[in-house]
């Protein structure tokens, strides 16, 4: 990235981390967009904030199908964990946004998570605060009324940045060199996920890190039944629609939200296609894909196959006991902390 300062490492087994010129790490403003994560007072009711969706004891994910907002509101999305999201290169499973900083906004004014009206709601609630302008004039060495909404996605996107976890016992493993931390059936499970089971096509490794997504589109044919009967009409929908709605309605609407990529490209080879998810910390994260519809690691597995040998045009065949070794392999992602 040009505009990008030196990359950095956080993490066994991470790979490096552009960060912004222009919204550098620093702890007094990675502490205030903690604070601004999960404070509930800056949606409509005071009772949602961003920590509802994205729980830190649940590795910043919520285990449930679907997003829940303000007043119980269902999105059409499962919500994906943020750990490690500062390495994906575009934000949201359809990859609308390309930073942090340009998805941070978004869900203040989602009608079905934080729900308030528009930004300048937001900010005044910030700037009435008594502690916000305090921490904004330290962090940013801006006034009060001078706060705005730049400064509140940084600080979000600094807050997410610093939740990157590697030191896996697989990391352990494979760039420390201590082979005795993983065990046998997860080595096997290893053997076959960047052999065989061909997964490390799209959950890529490199010598010297993985984020284990290569940040590409792709379908598992998952929703897309719902959908075909009626496909003509939405993609006409949302060729028609002005880019400045397209957020509402694949917040608002399942059908819209299941044509995946399409609704940014207009790409009909789009239609059904997902961001590759990061494989780390996956055996904290169920229920899976992008409409939360897979509810274990197992059915996850059972999928990826499946579609992986419909792609190859012949089938990918794993015995019990082979799948049993790539799950092992999978749970062997998960961060010591």
């Amino acid at each position: 990235m040009a505009n990008a300062e030196a990359p950095k490492t956080s993490s066994l087994g991470l790979p490096v981390m552009s960060i912004p010129k222009e919204n550098p790490q620093t702890p007094e403003k990675i502490a205030l967009g903690r604070k601004l994560f999960f404070d509930k007072r800056l949606s409509a009711n005071g009772e949602i904030s961003c920590a509802s969706c994205h729980q830190q004891e649940r590795a910043f994910a919520d285990h449930v199908p679907l997003a829940k907002g303000i007043r119980g509101g269902i999105g059409t999305r499962n919500s994906p964990s943020l750990l490690n999201a500062a390495f994906s290169e575009s934000q949201f499973w359809d990859g609308r946004r390309q930073s942090l900083e340009a998805q941070g906004a978004d869900p203040f004014v989602n009608p079905r998570e934080h729900g308030l009206s528009n930004y300048d709601e937001l900010l005044n609630r910030i700037r009435a605060d008594n502690e916000y302008p305090r921490r904004f004039k330290q962090v940013f060495k801006l006034k009060g009324n001078d706060i705005g909404l730049t400064q509140v996605t940084q600080s979000l996107a600094s807050f997410i940045r610093s939740l990157a976890v590697g030191n896996s016992s697989f990391d352990q493993f494979y760039y420390a060199g201590k082979k005795d931390v993983l065990p046998e059936a997860a080595r096997r499970g290893f053997e076959l996920f960047r052999g065989r089971a061909q997964c490390v096509a799209c959950h890529t490794i490199s010598e010297h890190g993985a984020s284990f997504t290569d940040n590409q589109f792709h379908s598992l044919g998952v929703g897309l039944e719902q959908i075909s009967k009626n496909l003509a009409a939405l993609t006409t929908r949302v060729a028609a629609t002005p880019a400045s709605e397209l957020d509402r309605l694949i917040t608002t609407e399942p059908d819209i939200a299941a044509l995946g990529r399409f609704v940014v490209t207009h790409n009909p080879n789009d239609i059904g296609r997902f961001k590759t998810p990061s494989l780390r910390n996956v055996a904290l994260t169920a229920p899976y894909m992008h409409d939360g519809s897979v509810a274990t690691l197992e059915e996850a597995v059972d999928q990826e196959v499946y579609y992986r040998g419909l792609e190859a045009g012949r089938p990918l065949i794993l015995t019990p006991s082979e799948k049993a070794d790539v799950i092992a392999f999978l749970n062997a992602l998960t961060s010591a902390q």
